[in-house]
């Protein structure tokens, strides 16, 4: 006769948590943002030094800073400050840009993800992980995690990098681009051979940019 296993001591349970994250951000709203119509958003994700609980610290590169220093943009831009305590919390961000989307008139087909170095790193993970949501995702001097680049095979990126970057190597960008194109999908990459970390001052003064943006909405479920 076969001897029976013994009961296991191990008893499978379910518990469902919520946790309440808060982020402070800086709003940019269109010219002409009151009419009745719905808007793109550019959801914009800083680096390591402007995080803290100073929203002047987020002004100073990238998207911020140009509309601070007068640039007007036919998109509401949303820029959240991570807590100099902590990293970009993923599940939480993502939370975040679909309470922010219901709150403004945001186009639900016309969501934009863009970020630099730390916030290069959210725009990926969030574009991984729910690439049905965004339209196009802009990550600059970023990384992802390579194994989950055919995620993005139909979702528009545009990559960029210093190419003399020593604090997060191009490669880093190069790797995840190769994985999209290997799956089948049409990523961009620019590489700015002479310049180090700071790759975001060029890519966001490139006026190109934003028309690519633009130029893309959701797909359409099949």
């Amino acid at each position: 006769m076969k001897k029976s296993r013994p009961a296991s001591p191990l008893a499978a349970r379910h518990l469902a948590v919520q946790v309440t994250h808060a982020y402070d951000y800086l709003l940019y709203l269109p010219p002409g943002y009151r009419a009745r119509k719905r808007w793109p958003l550019v959801m914009f994700f800083h680096g390591r030094g402007e995080s803290g609980h100073d929203l002047n610290l987020v002004k100073r590169h990238a998207l911020p800073r140009l509309i601070e220093e007068g640039r007007r943009f036919p998109f509401i831009v949303v820029a959240p400050q991570c807590p100099d305590t902590e990293w970009w919390n993923y599940p939480a961000l993502e939370t975040f840009v679909a309470a922010v989307a219901q709150k403004y008139r945001a186009d639900p087909d016309r969501i934009y993800l863009t970020g630099l170095s730390m916030g290069g790193f959210a725009t990926w993970a969030l574009a991984q992980h729910r690439p049905e949501r965004y339209a196009a995702v802009v990550p600059v001097c970023g990384g992802g995690e390579t194994r989950l680049a055919a995620r993005l095979r139909d979702l528009p990126v545009w990559a960029f990098h210093g190419g003399r970057d020593r604090v997060i190597p191009p490669r880093r960008s190069r790797e995840m681009v190769a994985g999209i194109k290997a799956a089948g999908g049409r990523p961009r990459l620019t590489i700015y051979p002479k310049v180090g970390h700071d790759s975001w001052t060029k890519t966001f003064a490139t006026k190109q940019l934003y028309q690519w943006l633009l130029a893309h909405r959701r797909r359409a479920k099949s």
